[in-house]
């Protein structure tokens, strides 16, 4: 297994300590609140189904959108509410990249809290377009979902991208995806950025691809790994979820080249709190009419 402290210098050994989605002490103890401003995404995967609810647990879920100075203003109820929070987080619901929601509210949160750690998730698809503006919003982690290096296994995955107002769709659409999430995240972690990948495992599709995931991103630079069971959802709603074998043997695979976070809480986007401890996004956020609607590009 790789070692945390051998592959990092401080600054990031600093950072992940205080970060709840990247060590499993601080996912106890420390606090995270994600502001829900970006509603488009620009890829569509078999497994994703966002919607506007109060109850579900998963990604892709939120109550309401929030403009950028919204979201900013809300920072001060959040920590508030949880003094011990240490991240400003932009997951979703959509792509964070496809308008420049996130960016404008990573800027606004960064003058008016400069102490938090601004942390960005993203597909992938536009992350080197947008890297030197992300660094110099101040963020400081970015967390890249790869699902897959290998474009014959990534078209099962996911169905098209929509890139420069062009659908590109199957394997074409998963070269053009991989290539692009490479050099995002080389970019960025040539920056100074702390990166972790996300991989959704889904049984006899990717289960047998997760070495070669890890593998690909430990040399573009990534300094972590979290490996997410797949939810039964849309197109792959008949898979079943990865056993908790499974599970263990896909991050055993992963932990051959780069350290596995082993405490993720298939967080919505708009959680709020110290993972291991609850959720506070009902007393953050008001909730009323939930018909908005998403778009796929």
């Amino acid at each position: 297994m790789a070692c945390f402290e051998t592959n990092l210098d401080k600054q990031f050994v600093k950072i992940s300590n205080r970060h709840p989605c990247f060590s499993g002490e601080a996912s106890m103890t420390k606090g995270r609140v994600h502001l829900p401003v970006s509603p488009i995404c620009n890829i569509q995967c078999k497994f994703c189904k966002r919607t506007f609810n109060k109850f579900e647990q998963r990604p892709g879920v939120t109550g309401k959108l929030l403009t950028p100075d919204k979201a900013a203003a809300l920072m001060d109820k959040a920590l508030e509410l949880c003094p011990e929070i240490t991240v400003a987080g932009i997951a979703g619901p959509g792509d964070t990249l496809v308008t420049p929601h996130a960016l404008e509210t990573f800027k606004y949160v960064n003058e008016r809290h400069p102490q938090l750690i601004n942390c960005l998730s993203t597909n992938g698809l536009l992350l080197e377009r947008y890297a030197q503006d992300l660094f110099d919003a101040g963020v400081k982690t970015v967390t890249v979902t790869v699902n897959a290096v290998d474009p014959e296994v990534l078209q099962h995955i996911c169905s098209s991208i929509v890139l420069d107002g062009k659908r590109y769709e199957g394997l074409e659409g998963a070269r053009i995806h991989i290539q692009a999430q490479k050099r995002g995240i080389k970019k960025m972690a040539e920056l100074g950025t702390m990166i972790k990948i996300n991989i959704v495992l889904i049984p006899k599709i990717n289960d047998f691809h997760i070495a070669e995931i890890a593998k690909t991103v430990q040399a573009l630079g990534a300094a972590i790994i979290n490996i997410i069971p797949l939810i039964p959802q849309h197109e792959l709603s008949d898979v079943p979820a990865p056993t908790c074998e499974e599970l263990n043997e896909a991050r055993v695979a992963a932990e051959q080249f780069l350290p596995v976070f082993r405490h993720c809480q298939h967080c919505r986007a708009d959680a709020c709190g110290i993972p291991g401890q609850g959720d506070l996004s009902h007393l953050l956020y008001e909730y009323s009419g939930l018909d908005q609607t998403f778009s796929h590009g």
